[in-house]
């Protein structure tokens, strides 16, 4: 059974979610602002939330209706097939949001998809009550412009939660916006990688994931593993599928920060993650930063000046690593910051930018590459 399947994205990564899609051999891949749509079958639930790096969850779109009122939102929601999804003992809470529409009220706009969910399986199951006590198909609704999309939710938990960080510090990075850091790098596995705000240890654990080619989701749950009409059978061919397809090697990774509370983190997510042999975490100072190896990339997110010290404090970090770093040779730069004069503090101009989000923060990726000889 083939069926729309949607994964969220945060702003600015739907064209990398897009391209995993297509490399796991997804059909009809369609990105819009901060969603990415496909068709895939029940094995490919188990393939995408298992392998997905980028993306933050995968949802089953029941349907879309136009709602311009209450009554239309009622009517479009219980003319889906919700039946098909939804058993007579599923637990089926509702939460959503509306953009740029005119029901904007969400507790409305919620008690409403119930009521309609429930009008229809009332009239399938020959049933006027429910008592939820099964497994959960947590219903999401997304009204913007006035269309309303249904889905119900297949990972739980978001992708982003990969099982190894249970513990953060003071400022974390989303798992899947450190992975998609990686991404934009284009680590393959054989250039040096370093990270020296290493934090708790998430780019250079989503940069040993990478490298190894091991899928993130192969340690942790996901709510549609409890759901009767999809075999468990799909769960375990899509794990072993990941596992075939593992890479073997040395690597040469390394993580530093100032703090040595973070680097304990680090090392311990690093174990969780099945990656510490990969990764070398030590106390270090960013700003006396050094490598005598000609080569390699530097990803790292440096405080930003909102949360974990003041702007201006931040600016005479940024003007200090600025220096550390300007005598590599032949190294690429991707340098995750909020702060609007991060290229002035830092003392020269990316050689490319990238708008990002972490979390609700709006972000640049600084790209600096070295200069090639002129012909």
């Amino acid at each position: 059974m083939e069926m729309t399947l949607c994964v969220p994205t945060l702003f600015g990564l739907e064209g990398l979610v897009s391209d995993e899609l297509r490399r796991l051999d997804m059909k009809d891949v369609k990105a819009e602002n901060g969603r990415v749509f496909f068709t895939g079958t029940k094995g490919d639930i188990a393939r995408v939330n298992i392998n997905l790096r980028t993306g933050e969850r995968v949802l089953i779109v029941v349907g879309r209706t136009r709602c311009e009122t209450f009554d239309a939102l009622f009517e479009g929601v219980k003319a889906m097939p919700w039946e098909r999804y939804i058993p007579m003992d599923g637990a089926f809470p509702v939460k959503g949001h509306a953009l740029n529409s005119k029901l904007f009220s969400v507790p409305d706009c919620q008690s409403i998809v119930k009521k309609a969910i429930v009008e229809r399986l009332k009239t399938k199951y020959k049933n006027s009550w429910f008592k939820e006590t099964g497994a959960t198909y947590q219903v999401q609704f997304a009204i913007m412009n006035d269309v309303a999309t249904l889905s119900i939710d297949t990972s739980g938990a978001g992708l982003h939660k990969r099982g190894y960080r249970p513990v953060g510090n003071a400022a974390p990075l989303r798992e899947t916006l450190a992975a998609a850091i990686v991404r934009l790098a284009r680590y393959r596995g054989r250039d040096e990688v370093c990270d020296p705000f290493c934090g708790s240890g998430t780019i250079c654990i989503e940069a040993a994931l990478a490298a190894l080619n091991r899928a993130p989701g192969l340690n942790r749950p996901f709510a549609a593993e409890k759901w009767a009409w999809l075999p468990q059978n799909v769960w375990t061919a899509a794990k072993d599928e990941a596992r075939d397809k593992e890479y073997r090697g040395n690597y040469s990774i390394w993580g530093g920060d100032i703090d040595p509370q973070s680097v304990q983190i680090a090392k311990d997510n690093a174990r969780r993650a099945g990656v510490a042999e990969h990764i070398c975490f030590e106390v270090a100072d960013a700003c006396a930063f050094t490598r005598e190896t000609a080569g390699g990339i530097i990803m790292t997110n440096p405080p930003y000046g909102e949360r974990v010290m003041e702007r201006k404090d931040a600016e005479r970090l940024y003007t200090a690593f600025g220096k550390a770093v300007s005598t590599l040779r032949d190294w690429n730069l991707y340098i995750l910051s909020s702060h609007t004069e991060f290229e002035q503090a830092f003392g020269r101009s990316a050689t490319k930018k990238r708008k990002l989000y972490n979390g609700m923060i709006k972000c640049d990726l600084f790209m600096y590459y070295p200069k090639r000889p002129a012909k």
